[in-house]
């Protein structure tokens, strides 16, 4: 677990980060860009980025370049924001949770499926046995006793 201090700290990272990509930064490859998260090393010595943008790969491909091209100025910008004695490596990787969410929505779109077949299946379906197959107290008092078990020889 991560100190208060180095979490704050990326939290402003953060900030600072997404004020530059919405304001300062104007390359025309940078497209639909969201900061989703910074992580910073206990040692606030390098900070990794996490991004998602929207649209096709084209533009993720022309966003991850924009992004690598204009990391020294946004790394010279958190330090002079954060006035630290050492400025920290700043790093931009891809964010994978809207892949593994895509991934998530489409099993489930396939177990909804099979489940609809199944529903679908058991229409018109009638039971192998009776309806209810479990016996009841009224089901044991009406036979002469030789299926239930013995309340004496229990003990």
């Amino acid at each position: 677990m991560a100190s208060p201090r180095v979490l704050k700290l990326a939290d402003q990272i953060k900030v600072i980060v997404a004020e530059m990509l919405e304001r300062r930064i104007k390359d025309p490859r940078l497209g639909f860009v969201t900061v989703t998260d910074v992580r910073l090393t206990g040692d606030s010595r390098e900070a990794t980025v996490f991004y998602t943008v929207l649209g096709s790969d084209e533009d993720q491909a022309g966003t991850a370049a924009a992004l690598q091209s204009a990391t020294g100025l946004i790394r010279s910008q958190v330090g002079k924001q954060l006035g630290m004695k050492f400025t920290p490596t700043v790093t931009f990787v891809a964010d994978a949770v809207p892949e593994s969410a895509r991934q998530i929505d489409d099993l489930l779109e396939r177990a909804r499926a099979v489940d609809a077949r199944v529903a679908e299946a058991a229409t018109g379906a009638s039971y192998a046995g009776d309806e209810d197959p479990y016996r009841h107290d009224e089901d044991l008092a009406s036979h002469d006793g030789r299926d239930a078990p013995d309340a004496d020889s229990a003990r």
